[in-house]
């Protein structure tokens, strides 16, 4: 018998939220004390630290959960170090008997839990997890054949004829007593923001990391963007898209709130169905990244299709990969985009398909390259759909676009910028420009200080064709 009510510890990791937390609503009603923790893990083998800029989330994000629990009484405990490690020593000093986490799905993760599971329970310690971050888990899903799904459209197709997804959770409206204080680290200390330069001060203005700033957004998106989902998301020159990913990434708002908020929306507030099934359609494309990365552990690393191990890609030599890294190619519509990741941690979708056709396709840069890049700028940097989306564009990848199809940024450009507004707010360069010169800018008329084109869109065009050539036949 112990001396002290049972006390349940909730392991913060990919659900920096208090509604629709299923762990941390299962802490609480099994009663008792609570405790909470986070662990920034980036010393377990296979575990992939977070880039720059996602780094500059989480310290947000876990600034806002900690001020969110200090409103309920409670604190967040802080540490760092190898999760196998920290999470029996917080159980200890807590004294408590029970620890609840929500899944996670890579396969480092998915070791580390189910080692501590199995040890926890041989110790007599209960240890639960629960399902937050997915709608449809990996292996609940599989063809006729009992394989796992790899192309999108019989994978939704499977998802959409699945039970529906159940509602959100609220956030806690009773709070148990806090478990004994113990240690905790600083987050100051964790050095998780830049200092000298302070490359991310562009961030501030667009986002509100945080689970308060992500119900914002999705409710400023419900009214504002979903009704022209459809026929606008393609734009740049638009505020369309839902500029949710980020908080999708770091757990602040759930798939659950999104599918049902959409749902939503379509049913009473008249927003038209094609709107919310296109976007829903991207939210499962978010699921299909995921269960690749289920089943293909190595996906940012490996080629999905193994003929591509024989692709010729170019040695990048630095003066190429610095100009497409700082938007310096002479290409507007990519520079626009790689100025508006640096400058703040994310990129319009279409956008990030033609910068990453023109690094795979017309520099012939192994698309590995760019997705480290993405990983360490992108605010919402997701194991899954980064490496999912570049192999797509690559031609390497599962359900991928043909290696063939190319594109061409001018015309997209002129298909998707029309105005050039998207580039004008990106290029100041070009930012006094009509849109003809910056359609059709050529060599001759180019302003100053803004480069001319580091490649041939043609002649690079060819040369990929030609590469692909190669490799085409050793099937």
């Amino acid at each position: 018998m112990t001396d002290h009510p049972p006390t349940s510890l909730v392991w913060f990791r990919e659900d920096l939220r208090l509604s629709d937390n299923p762990a941390l609503t299962a802490a609480i009603d099994r009663g008792g004390r609570l405790a909470m923790v986070y662990i920034l893990d980036e010393a377990s083998d296979g575990i992939r630290p977070f880039g720059g800029a996602s780094r500059w989330w989480l310290h947000h994000s876990l600034a806002a959960l900690a001020t969110d629990l200090e409103g309920q009484g409670h604190r967040l405990i802080l540490r760092r170090g190898p999760a196998r490690d920290i999470v029996p020593s917080v159980l200890r000093e807590t004294q408590a008997d029970a620890v609840f986490w929500n899944r996670r799905y890579g396969a480092a993760e998915r070791q580390i839990d189910a080692e501590m599971k199995a040890s926890f329970k041989a110790d007599g310690i209960v240890a639960e997890s629960r399902q937050a971050g997915l709608l449809f888990e990996p292996l609940m899903l599989k063809t006729g054949a009992g394989q796992p799904y790899r192309v999108f459209t019989p994978f939704w197709r499977a998802c959409l004829a699945s039970p529906e997804p159940r509602l959100p959770l609220p956030a806690p409206s009773i709070w148990p007593e806090p478990a004994p204080a113990i240690a905790s680290d600083r987050l100051d200390d964790w050095g998780l923001l830049p200092k000298r330069p302070d490359w991310a001060a562009g961030f501030r203005d667009l986002w509100e990391p945080g689970e308060a700033g992500g119900q914002r957004r999705l409710e400023a998106f419900i009214d504002e963007g979903l009704p022209h989902y459809a026929d606008k998301r393609d734009r740049p020159d638009r505020d369309v898209t839902s500029r949710l990913s980020p908080h999708l990434r770091f757990g602040e708002v759930s798939p659950f709130q999104l599918w049902h908020a959409a749902n939503g929306a379509a049913e009473h507030d008249g927003i038209a169905r094609r709107n919310v099934d296109k976007f829903l359609a991207e939210l499962g494309w978010r699921e299909f990244s995921w269960h690749l990365l289920f089943h293909n552990p190595d996906l940012a690393s490996r080629n999905f299709q193994p003929r591509f191990d024989a692709f010729p890609w170019a040695e990048p030599d630095a003066a190429t990969l610095d100009a497409w890294q700082n938007g310096r190619t002479g290409i507007p519509i990519v520079d626009a985009g790689m100025r508006q990741l640096w400058r703040t941690g994310t990129m319009h979708n279409r956008v990030r398909m033609i910068v990453a056709s023109f690094l795979i396709k017309n520099l012939l840069i192994d698309w590995r390259v760019g997705e480290a890049w993405f990983w360490d700028t992108l605010v919402d940097a997701d194991p899954a759909s980064n490496a999912a989306s570049w192999q797509w564009v690559a031609g390497s990848g599962a359900d991928a676009a043909p290696y063939f199809r190319i594109f061409n940024p001018l015309l997209q450009a002129e298909k998707f910028d029309p105005a050039g507004d998207y580039v004008r707010a990106h290029v100041e360069e070009l930012a006094a420009l009509p849109a003809a010169r910056i359609l059709k800018l050529a060599p001759a008329g180019r302003p100053a200080g803004y480069p001319a084109p580091i490649i041939d869109l043609g002649a690079s065009r060819q040369r990929a064709l030609d590469a692909f050539a190669s490799i085409r036949d050793s099937d």
